[in-house]
């Protein structure tokens, strides 16, 4: 499946050395202002080759809109975008063509398919990550107008992890990171598995502010299992926690049950979602990034024709995929609470009033 959502859905095309990739978002609402610059800013936070912590693959990732918009506003219709490839060097992956490699979605593809494109993955390269930061820059958009706000960051690196969190630090730093204190510890993590051909892993941590109460569809579509889809199916994504997360399960109920005031909770360890459904709470999700499985060290495969051969690979690669896959997450959140926004417009009666009026 390439389509993510219900009501605002995501459909990308592409692949990681083909001519483009792009998307189709479809079911935003008309009227939305499409602030082009914004979107374009979202793309360069995930652009490769900003700096010597990710791949060296330079690619401007300029996205041009195709259809559903007129004079800066969405028209209700599809909107299409689209970014040309421009710095592939598929002869890099010449060597590997008819072997598997180790960690990667090569030997699943093509007994799947029968057939894989081996230049940087095709279809399964996170290069087709740039397509759902596009629409997720659509998504932000929306619920911007509803004042939801959403920031993520890196809380752990190699087991190094954040003892606080600076959304504003994440922003400006070069690694997303969220604790300032350790940045220089995760940095040096990353450059020493780099300069040993090999990678680390991460943790990405995304937070929603503004979230209304109500999101979420029980019992089969709920906020939080969605959630956990949508960041489960970004690359080299291993596993998700919400809210308190596995921390949950040597809590007691008495401690981790969120006590309820007049003015609102008094803790948040449920991450904002009780019975699948936003509480009104923010909205707190960690998503565990394996290492990078692109490592330049020979490891043991086989061949498509079952023969054992050594792996040595050659090209460009993110030490550490987690840094990248921080917008990548902003993305996918945005893009579920956008969904998660419209199919909860029908769901009391005074909303359509409120839509349609009283006809009498």
């Amino acid at each position: 499946m390439n389509t993510f959502g219900k009501k605002f859905t995501l459909t990308t095309f592409g692949e990681s050395h083909g001519k483009a990739l792009g998307c189709i978002v479809d079911g935003v609402p008309a009227g939305l202002e499409i602030d082009e610059i914004f979107i374009q800013s979202e793309l360069d936070r995930r652009k490769p080759g900003k700096s010597k912590l990710e791949t060296a693959r330079k690619e401007d990732d300029k996205v041009e809109i195709l259809s559903g918009t007129f004079e800066g506003l969405s028209t209700g219709t599809p909107i299409m975008m689209v970014i040309f490839n421009g710095n592939q060097k598929s002869r890099d992956y010449d060597n590997i063509k008819d072997l598997f490699r180790p960690g990667h979605a090569d030997f699943t593809y093509y007994h799947k398919y029968g057939i894989r494109d081996y230049r940087g993955g095709g279809r399964s390269s996170a290069r087709e990550t740039a397509a759902r930061v596009a629409g997720g820059a659509i998504a932000k958009l929306m619920l911007k107008e509803v004042g939801v706000k959403i920031m993520s960051g890196l809380c752990e690196v190699d087991g190094i992890k954040s003892e606080s969190y600076d959304f504003t630090h994440a922003k400006a730093s070069k690694l997303y990171v969220l604790d300032p204190k350790v940045e220089e510890a995760q940095e040096k993590a990353i450059l020493d598995a780099k300069n040993s051909h090999d990678s680390v892993g991460g943790v990405v941590l995304t937070v929603a502010t503004g979230v209304p109460i109500g999101l979420g569809e029980p019992l089969y579509y709920k906020l939080d299992a969605i959630l956990a889809e949508a960041m489960m199916g970004i690359n080299a994504a291993k596993a998700i926690e919400i809210g308190e997360g596995i921390a949950s399960t040597h809590l007691k109920g008495s401690q981790n049950n969120d006590e309820i005031t007049p003015n609102g909770f008094k803790t948040n360890h449920s991450g904002g979602m009780l019975g699948g459904i936003s509480n009104g709470d923010d909205i707190v999700v960690k998503t565990h990034f394996k290492p990078t499985p692109s490592i330049f060290q020979p490891q043991e495969t086989v061949t498509k024709k079952n023969e054992s051969v050594q792996c040595k690979l050659k090209g460009r690669h993110d030490p550490c995929v987690a840094i990248r896959g921080s917008v990548v997450c902003e993305a996918m959140m945005a893009l579920v609470l956008a969904d998660m926004t419209l199919l909860n417009m029908g769901k009391k009666i005074e909303h359509l009033g409120q839509i349609y009026g009283n006809s009498k």
